[in-house]
């Protein structure tokens, strides 16, 4: 697995790349592993850890939680036996964002939107997407889910 925040540096004091002031205050986060459900565990724990140091709510962090897992299993099924796996996390004062996308073949298409595993990502997440991302030369294609979660939930008084 291999971490990467091209975005923040501690000793820079939080500054972007080569120093350049930030435009906000959100944390970038990339994973990217291979494609198995081996890893699924650790990535969720992440979204997991995010959130509670954002200062989300319980049901917010379980909630996020549950989509992260589901998305990663969506798209390791949707992949081939050597395809990577890549979770990008953008963690705002009030909002997490989950970008994940895995390797696909040519003939695999964008996960089913009116299966029931979509159905429960909807319920857990205040926004879900899915695209198939431009396949450049020589490369597979990639299909990306992302989710948005917000610390408090529009659904809740």
């Amino acid at each position: 697995m291999t971490y990467v925040d091209k975005d923040y540096s501690a000793s820079n004091g939080g500054a972007g790349p080569e120093g350049a002031p930030r435009e906000d205050s959100a944390l970038r986060l990339e994973l990217r592993t291979a494609a198995s459900t081996v890893v699924i565990a650790t990535i969720r724990t992440v979204a997991a850890d995010l959130a509670a140091r954002a200062d989300f709510d319980l049901d917010s962090i379980d909630d996020l939680r549950m989509a992260v897992d589901d998305l990663c299993a969506m798209l390791v099924r949707l992949a081939p036996a050597d395809a990577t796996l890549r979770c990008r996390f953008t963690a705002h004062p009030e909002r997490i964002e989950v970008a994940a996308d895995v390797d696909v073949d040519d003939d695999t298409g964008l996960p089913p939107t009116r299966s029931f595993s979509w159905r429960v990502l909807e319920c857990l997440a205040d926004e879900v997407s899915a695209e198939a991302l431009p396949r450049e030369l020589g490369q597979r294609g990639r299909i990306c889910i992302t989710v948005a979660k917000n610390a408090v939930s529009a659904q809740q008084p």
